[in-house]
C-alpha cells in the first residue's frame, strides 16, 4: 500500500500519487498515460495530472490495481 509519506516531491497535489516503491515498471504510464509521467533523471513514475473527468479517473484507478508493487496512492478510496 502506497504511503503519502513517501511521496515523490514531483507528484501535483491531488488525489493520486506515486510513492518511493515506485520500481518505474511503466504500468500507470501505459494504464492513464494523460497522468502518470516518468521523471527521467531518477527513474520513477509520478502523477503530473490528476484526473479531471471520470474517464481519467477510471484509467487512475486501473493504473492504481495495476501497479505490481502498490506504489499508488488514492486519497479518495
Amino acid at each position: 500500500m502506497a504511503d503519502k509519506s513517501k511521496k515523490w516531491p514531483n507528484n501535483l497535489d491531488g488525489r493520486f500519487y506515486v510513492d518511493d516503491q515506485c520500481i518505474d515498471c511503466d504500468a500507470c504510464r501505459t494504464e492513464a498515460p494523460e497522468n502518470f509521467t516518468r521523471d527521467d533523471d531518477h527513474g520513477y513514475s509520478y502523477v503530473y495530472k490528476q484526473p479531471t473527468n471520470e474517464e481519467e479517473e477510471a484509467k487512475c484507478k486501473a493504473a492504481k490495481e495495476a501497479c505490481p508493487v502498490e506504489a499508488i496512492g488514492d486519497d479518495g478510496a
